[in-house]
């Protein structure tokens, strides 16, 4: 009976334990984050094709292996960022708690999920034209590049913006198999502007522990006033590539009431931090880019239904 009992017990931890498992996963590549560049993926996905209304949208299948491929390949990069980040992280008051350097994920299964993740983005690629396939090699290695940056350039925000950049281009020619023109360069540069913008926000809350690690930031080589402001820069070249876009593309009446939801959206971002006062970066870069981004995707789809100039 005490056989039985233990062996019903173990049966129960079981689960429980692989629940246990997959939320600090979830939390420790902040899957919800998956808002700030999915929609720009998608977003690749309906511009790329011409016409207007529903037939000029990508088929199911295709949406269904390009967002397959874009969240298996943030998983991978996210889990391989926990990684090799995990020392820096361990002594940084901020981020100590993480589920590596408090070693309730392994290093081992992080690598392990990483591989099996980078995996499931080549298999999702092939199902897509073949350039995806081709180009996989590319993402693999700049997604990889990227946590390694800050070692010894201040400009890994921008490293990171050409990453979800490439996310846009990505969803471009999952749908064309081609980049031609201009238009998925300028969608690609305004990601890699807006991400790049948020991400140099967000460093400002490590500028000291940067500064004394000697790990390379914005806000680390020029303060948080001057790099608030390369932030805001970066934001107006945004707002500039997503104009030049909608006049590229001839796009209508939606997508620029999109566009200005988008540009209110940037500059109550900046209202929210202060170099004196950086309380509110988590709204500015949580909430605030979530929300700019499923904007502009919902301008773009409803531009692409509606029909209007």
């Amino acid at each position: 009976m005490q056989s039985g009992n233990i062996s019903n017990s173990e049966e129960k931890a079981a689960p429980a334990g692989l629940i246990k498992t997959l939320r600090e996963w979830a939390e420790m590549i902040k899957i919800e984050h998956t808002v700030f560049a999915l929609p720009f993926a998608l977003s690749g996905l309906i511009l790329s094709l011409p016409g207007k209304g529903l037939s000029s949208l990508p088929a199911a299948a295709t949406v269904f292996w390009t967002v397959l491929a874009f969240a298996s390949a943030r998983c991978a990069a996210m889990t391989l960022n926990r990684l090799i980040d995990a020392g820096i992280d361990a002594r940084n008051p901020r981020t100590r708690d993480r589920a590596i350097p408090a070693r309730r994920i392994s290093r081992k299964t992080a690598l392990l999920i990483s591989v099996l993740s980078f995996t499931v983005m080549l298999l999702a690629a092939g199902n897509l034209p073949p350039i995806c396939l081709k180009l996989s090699p590319i993402a693999v290695f700049w997604l990889s590049f990227y946590s390694f940056t800050k070692r010894f350039t201040w400009l890994c925000h921008i490293v990171l913006g050409i990453a979800l950049g490439g996310a846009a281009l990505g969803g471009w020619v999952a749908a064309s198999g081609a980049l031609i023109g201009a238009a998925p360069w300028l969608l690609a540069l305004a990601v890699v502007t807006w991400v790049a913008g948020f991400d140099i926000i967000y460093a400002c809350q490590d500028v000291e522990f940067d500064q004394g690690e000697k790990l390379h930031s914005i806000p680390a080589r020029f303060g948080v006033a001057r790099a608030l402001m390369i932030s805001r820069a970066l934001h107006l070249m945004t707002a500039a590539f997503l104009f030049s876009l909608g006049q590229t593309l001839h796009l209508g009446l939606f997508y620029y009431l999109g566009f200005g939801l988008v540009s209110a959206m940037l500059i109550y971002e900046h209202s929210l931090v202060k170099p004196g006062d950086l309380s509110r970066v988590n709204a500015a870069f949580f909430t605030v880019n979530g929300v700019v981004s499923i904007v502009a995707f919902l301008a773009f789809l409803a531009d692409k239904l509606s029909g209007l100039p």
